[in-house]
């Protein structure tokens, strides 16, 4: 029966949520900079040099041995994938914020742009789910069947300990090069209300404060593994097509020569059809039990479906730019953020229009050059290209993201730093907040945004693009 299980480890023991979760996953870097922007806090202590960031400019043998050393010493162990406990990691999402009444909540999905919609709301955003990287001993790259087995065993320890979690396993060469080769990465989605989530609801929120949840609508070819575990190969996020992971294709072939694998041993599983949602998707039973405790205690609950992330980009980028305006602020800056690379607070206090893209896919860059290019102009386009740290055919260039900033009629700035090496080193998140802090002061601050006037601009800036609010 769920709920009679013994602790596995003594109270107070035990691996903690800051250990748990994946250092530079991005619903952890979302958390932490939303909650500092809350406070009134940069990023300037968020992010670390990753594994890469000193080697600019060295063999890729060298940058690939440096990546594996840093994964070894920051992956869970089998022995600690037993150890985990979800409720622990959504209690430490939950305490990251300031402790006071909010007149709403964020939920689910990561996505960038949530952290500035949360920070014009003076809303806290916690995710539906975390990612984990768990050891590969004598992995490959090139082999997705193997992993698949590896991570069952891992996923049958994890979900032991927690029934209410279910695990998606993303073995993505595209995405993480040469990791995906020594380490699994797992999603533990909750497929029920945490009861952390249950007593932050219920402590922190003012009577009648709105509710967002947020959900990633895309889809991807899914392996329904076992009860509560389910693998995909590839990923929405590494810009390519699930059909860029057949065996034939040649994207696959450079992607796993760059990580240093061999082709012709990719075989991966069969997958279930049709395709189900990728590994960012919300479970039902999450947000069922959001509108169920929202229905007994009076709250009003709105969904935001993303169909894509440009979607949710242009919306709040949109959204920005009125309530600046309408503040008496020019509304005319822009800044195009990547990845992890976002300060939602330097942005607030610098009166910015932000602009998230999901990452250094050409595809997100062509989104933003899209939208720039049937958008009033803007004086000024700074550019922060996250470095992802792999070579990909899917990858913007350097150019692609200069182009980006021509936009600006008067500045157009692209980050040296991001730049240097770019794409396989890596970058903190503090460096946005380093490249952002020399913006002028614009303060003091538009007043919070109300949220029924948010999700009116959400639904005139985003129906367009596909964006639902409901």
């Amino acid at each position: 029966m769920r709920g009679t299980r013994p602790p596995l480890t003594a109270a107070g023991a035990g691996l903690t949520g800051d250990r748990i979760v994946a250092t530079g996953s991005l619903a952890r870097i979302l958390v932490g900079a939303t909650a500092r922007a809350l406070r009134g806090a940069d990023c300037a202590d968020l992010g670390h040099a990753g594994p890469v960031s000193r080697f600019a400019g060295t063999p890729d043998p060298v940058r690939r041995a440096a990546a594996v050393r840093s994964a070894g010493r920051v992956a869970l162990t089998p022995t600690q994938a037993t150890e985990v406990d979800a409720e622990r990691v959504a209690q430490w999402f939950a305490d990251q914020y300031p402790r006071r009444r909010y007149p709403g909540l964020l939920l689910g999905s990561p996505h960038g742009a949530v952290a500035h919609l949360a920070t014009a709301l003076g809303m806290p955003w916690l995710p539906a789910g975390f990612e984990m990287l768990a050891h590969w001993p004598h992995g490959n790259v090139d082999r997705p069947d193997a992993a698949l087995d590896h991570g069952a065993a891992l996923a049958g320890r994890l979900l032991a300990g927690n029934p209410d979690l279910h695990v998606r396993q993303v073995h993505c060469p595209a995405s993480r090069g040469v990791l995906a080769g020594v380490t699994v990465a797992l999603t533990g989605r909750w497929r029920r209300l945490p009861a952390a989530y249950r007593r932050f609801l219920a402590d922190r929120l003012e009577p009648q404060a709105t509710i967002l949840v947020l959900r990633d609508a895309r889809t991807w070819p899914v392996l329904d593994a076992a009860d509560g575990h389910s693998f995909q190969v590839g990923c929405p996020g590494s810009g390519l097509d699930p059909v860029d992971f057949h065996p034939d294709s040649p994207a696959l072939r450079q992607v796993l020569r760059s990580a240093g694998g061999e082709p012709a041993n990719w075989a991966p599983p069969e997958v279930s059809t049709p395709p189900g949602g990728a590994e960012h998707g919300v479970e039902s039973g999450f947000e069922h039990g959001v509108r169920d405790w929202a229905a007994k205690t009076g709250h009003p609950v709105h969904r935001l479906l993303v169909p894509a992330p440009e979607a949710l980009s242009v919306a709040t980028a949109e959204l920005y730019r009125g309530w600046l305006r309408a503040a008496g602020k020019t509304g005319d800056r822009l800044v195009v953020e990547c990845g992890r690379l976002l300060d939602p607070w330097q942005v607030l206090r610098a009166g910015l229009v932000p602009y998230w893209c999901e990452n250094a896919a050409r595809r997100c860059v062509e989104q933003a050059e899209w939208w720039l290019a049937g958008s009033e102009p803007f004086s000024s386009v700074d550019v922060l290209p996250e470095p992802p740290g792999v070579r990909s055919p899917a990858l913007a260039g350097l150019p692609q993201w200069l182009a980006v900033a021509g936009f600006g009629r008067r500045r157009r700035a692209l980050d040296r730093a991001s730049a240097r090496g770019y794409p396989v080193t890596t970058v903190p998140t503090r460096r946005a907040t380093e490249v952002l802090r020399a913006q002028p002061y614009d303060l003091p601050a538009p007043a919070p945004l109300r949220a029924r006037d948010a999700l009116a601009a959400l639904r005139a800036g985003g129906s367009r693009h596909g964006l639902l609010v409901c």
